[in-house]
C-alpha cells in the first residue's frame, strides 16, 4: 500500500534562483518550504551551483549540470560564471546565465503537475515559470516576495522610464499567466490591484513569510554566549538598541543617526548597528565627527550566532523606506518577534509589518520621515528602561508569533494554495 502511495504524490518544480547551502534569504525560506511540503508532493528544484558569495567551488566546474539530493528534495543545479558583487556587469552575465540555463534545465525534468517560482531575480523569476508552465502544461504558482520595478522605482535605482515600463509589462504578463499569484504581505494584494486598476486581477492570495520560531527564540540574559557577546562589544549594563541587517540605502539611517545624535550624553544607552552594507562607512564616519561614543558597529552575524546577538538588545529597530509599503515586507522583523523584543518601528500606515505590530502591540511606531516621532519613541523607551511594558512589548510579539507566524502554519497554507 505505502508504495502506491508514493507514486501517486503529485509533482512540483519549484525555481529557486538560489538554493540551500547558499545564504541568500529566499534560498533559506524556499529550503525550509520544499522540505515542509515533502509529505504532500515530488519536488525538484533548478537553481544556480552554491553561488551566492561569487566565487564557485571547482568541484561544480565540470559540468553544466549537477544532479543531488538534500534531505529529500532533488536539486538540478546550473552551471554559472562566478561574479564580483561590486561589477554590475558580471553579476548580470552571472543572473543571464541562471535564466538560458533554467530554460534547458527544464527538459531535464520528467513530468510535473505544478510548476512554482518565486520573483527572483527581478522579473526574470517570473518568467522562467511562465516558460515552465508552457513546457510542462502545467499550473503555475508565482511567489512575489518583492514587487519589481516598483521597489527600484521607490529606492531610484533606475530612471529610465523606458526600461521601468517595460519591466511592468513583462512583470504584468507573469502575473497573468500564472494560474495563482502568492504575495507575503496584505498590502502587496492592494498592490496587485492597483497594477490592474478595474480590468481582470490575477487570483492573488497572501501568506506570510516566517522564521523557525524553535531556531530563534528568546534566551535568559545569563546565557553564556549573550554575556560573551556583550562583552566583546561593551554592551554590558547598558540599555541597547539594535539595528541588525543590511546597512543599505532603503532605510534612511544617515538621518536616523541625526535623531540617535540628540542622545549622546546618556551614557546608560548604548545604539548598536550589526551588519554591512553601503552606508556603514557614512554613518562611522558621521560618529567620529559628532563624536557619538554611544554608537558602536558590529561585524554582520552568521546565522548560527544570530539568536544571540538578536537575544543581546532591550530593543530593536525595524525599518523600512518611505514607498516600500505594498512592495515588500522587511522579514527582519519576525526575527525580534523571536527572540521576544520589543520593536521601535519606522513604517508606513497600512503596511503589512506594522499591521503585524498593531495586532500584536509589540512595540512602538512612527512614520518614515517623522523625527520628531522617531525621537519620541526613543525618549520613551530610555525614559522607561526599566518598566515591566518593555519587556510585556516583545513577550506579546514571541506569543503572536508562536501562533499566528511559524513555519507550519505558513507551510500548510501554501499547501493548500498549490494544491486548490
Amino acid at each position: 500500500m505505502h508504495m502506491n502511495n508514493k507514486s501517486k504524490k503529485k509533482k512540483l518544480l519549484i525555481y529557486a534562483h538560489y538554493y540551500a547551502p547558499d545564504v541568500a534569504s529566499t534560498g533559506q525560506i524556499l529550503k525550509e518550504l520544499a522540505e515542509g511540503m515533502l509529505h504532500e508532493f515530488d519536488i525538484t528544484i533548478i537553481s544556480v551551483v552554491p553561488s551566492y558569495t561569487g566565487s564557485i567551488d571547482d568541484k561544480y566546474k565540470t559540468k553544466l549540470f549537477f544532479k543531488e539530493e538534500i534531505n529529500g528534495v532533488k536539486v538540478l543545479r546550473i552551471r554559472v560564471p562566478e561574479f564580483s558583487k561590486s561589477s554590475k556587469l558580471s553579476r548580470i552575465k552571472n543572473i543571464i546565465s541562471y535564466f538560458f540555463g533554467a530554460m534547458v534545465a527544464t527538459f531535464k525534468v520528467g513530468n510535473v503537475d505544478y510548476v512554482y517560482s518565486i520573483s527572483q531575480p527581478p522579473i526574470l523569476g517570473g518568467l522562467i515559470g511562465v516558460w515552465g508552465k508552457w513546457i510542462k502544461r502545467s499550473k503555475y504558482i508565482y511567489n512575489i516576495q518583492d514587487f519589481n520595478p516598483e521597489q527600484i522605482m521607490a529606492v531610484g535605482y533606475s530612471k529610465s522610464t523606458l526600461i521601468l515600463k517595460m519591466m511592468m509589462w513583462l512583470d504584468k504578463f507573469s502575473a497573468k499567466q500564472a494560474d495563482k499569484v502568492i504575495v507575503v504581505g496584505r498590502d502587496m494584494v492592494k498592490t496587485m490591484e492597483k497594477r490592474f486598476k478595474n480590468k481582470k486581477v490575477p487570483n492573488t492570495v497572501f501568506i506570510n513569510n516566517w522564521i523557525d520560531e524553535n531556531e530563534i527564540y528568546p534566551l535568559e540574559t545569563t546565557n553564556e554566549n549573550i554575556v560573551s557577546f556583550k562583552k566583546k562589544y561593551g554592551l554590558e549594563n547598558k540599555f541597547v538598541i539594535m539595528y541588525s541587517g543590511n546597512l543599505g540605502l532603503y532605510y534612511d539611517l544617515e538621518n536616523l543617526i541625526n535623531v540617535i545624535k540628540k542622545f549622546k550624553s546618556r551614557t546608560d544607552v548604548i545604539f548598536a548597528f550589526v551588519g554591512e552594507g553601503l552606508v556603514r562607512d557614512k554613518l562611522l564616519m558621521y560618529k567620529e565627527v559628532h563624536k557619538l561614543n554611544n554608537v558602536i558597529f558590529i561585524p554582520y552575524q552568521d546565522k548560527s550566532h544570530l539568536i544571540y546577538s538578536l537575544n543581546a538588545c532591550d530593543a530593536q529597530w525595524c525599518i523600512s523606506a518611505k514607498g516600500i509599503k505594498g512592495v515588500s515586507v522587511p522579514s527582519k522583523l519576525y526575527g525580534i518577534m523571536a527572540a521576544g523584543k520589543p520593536v521601535v518601528g519606522i513604517l508606513e500606515e497600512g503596511a503589512e509589518a506594522r499591521l503585524i505590530i498593531e495586532e500584536s502591540n509589540c512595540g512602538l511606531l512612527s512614520i518614515p520621515g517623522d523625527y520628531d516621532g522617531i525621537e519620541f519613541n526613543l525618549r520613551w523607551l530610555i525614559d522607561n528602561d526599566d518598566n515591566q511594558e518593555i519587556k510585556d512589548m516583545g513577550i506579546r510579539g514571541r506569543k503572536y508569533l508562536e501562533t499566528e507566524l511559524t513555519k507550519s502554519v505558513s507551510i500548510e497554507k501554501y499547501i493548500e494554495e498549490i494544491k486548490y
